[in-house]
């Protein structure tokens, strides 16, 4: 009777350690499917994506550059502050976020740091050098 429970005992667990094992697997599978990449994209096409669709317009300069110019309706959160605010400013971690800053390299880090919080539909357009329509200034 020993050895009948002991084989039982050996392959509840096999089960047991094949079905943890499958399910490693399966979130694994549903991990790689949301993996989002980091998008580059132009200012002119950045522009497209204002007319068509709701979008946020990311600012990750400093205060004192946003006060200086800026793209009407940006939000600011400077990219030195993107993963202490990003979840309380933006919540919404499907929405469609276009960063910027000043020539691209800032805008490139704090869009990978979305991405890797969850943020799917992030796209980098760089600085604001190269656009090429209208600004705001002032507080």
């Amino acid at each position: 009777m020993p050895k009948l429970n002991l084989m039982m005992l050996l392959t509840f667990s096999i089960f047991a350690f094949m079905f943890a094992l499958a399910s490693c697997t399966v979130d694994t599978e549903e991990e790689a499917d949301k993996k989002v990449d980091y998008k580059k994209i132009t200012a002119e096409e950045a522009k497209t994506l204002m007319e068509k669709e709701e979008v946020i317009i990311l600012d990750v300069r400093t205060e004192e550059e946003f006060a200086d110019i800026r793209i009407e309706g940006a939000v600011l959160i400077p990219d030195y502050e993107i993963e202490a605010l990003a979840e309380e400013m933006l919540p919404d971690k499907d929405a469609t976020i276009l960063v910027y800053c000043r020539t691209g390299r800032r805008s490139e880090e704090a869009s990978r740091s979305l991405i890797n919080m969850g943020y799917t539909r992030v796209y980098d357009f760089g600085g604001i050098v190269d656009w090429e329509y209208e600004t705001s200034s002032g507080d």
